[in-house]
């Protein structure tokens, strides 16, 4: 059931595939085939580690460039927005870059195909605001929502703006 998302410039692959509860995983995988599915924290960590080089609020207003883009399909615009998004990072954080935003993108189109989530994609943007905006641990940020009542987490998203 692989379906791929995108060739990275770092060789390896972001694809969908069957993981512990659906078809949705997002998995990195490596030249050698072994795969990984990355967990929230750690993509949340790195790119808040990578913001501190750049003003005001870039990687995080790259990221809803994205989000807005984001649909329940791989689409092939979006790939180049993030590739056109990638080449305004210094040169020695393109590679990761390019694989976290492809990570969390892949990670927003699973979440708009869940059939029983209700806040859909709207989830990756609550952690990546509150890691890039409000300065919030990233393993902090990849729980927040555990043991929430969707109503409670809709009500902190439309008082942020989305």
């Amino acid at each position: 059931m692989k379906r791929l998302v995108k060739h990275l410039q770092n060789n390896r692959v972001v694809v969908f595939d069957t993981g512990k509860f659906d078809d949705w995983c997002v998995y990195v995988v490596e030249n050698n085939g072994s795969r990984k599915a990355h967990f929230d924290e750690t993509y949340f960590s790195d790119l808040h580690t990578i913001s501190y080089k750049y003003d005001n609020n870039k990687v995080y207003h790259d990221f809803v460039k994205i989000y807005e883009q984001t649909t329940k399909a791989i689409d092939p615009v979006v790939l180049t927005l993030i590739d056109e998004i990638v080449e305004t990072y210094y040169q020695e954080d393109k590679l990761l870059v390019e694989q976290w935003f492809t990570v969390i993108y892949a990670g927003m189109i699973a979440e708009e195909n869940k059939e029983k989530a209700i806040l859909k994609k709207r989830v990756k943007r609550l952690g990546m605001h509150q890691v890039l905006i409000l300065n919030i641990p990233a393993k902090e940020a990849a729980r927040f929502s555990y043991g929430k009542k969707w109503r409670e987490l809709d009500a902190i998203m439309k008082s942020i703006g989305f």
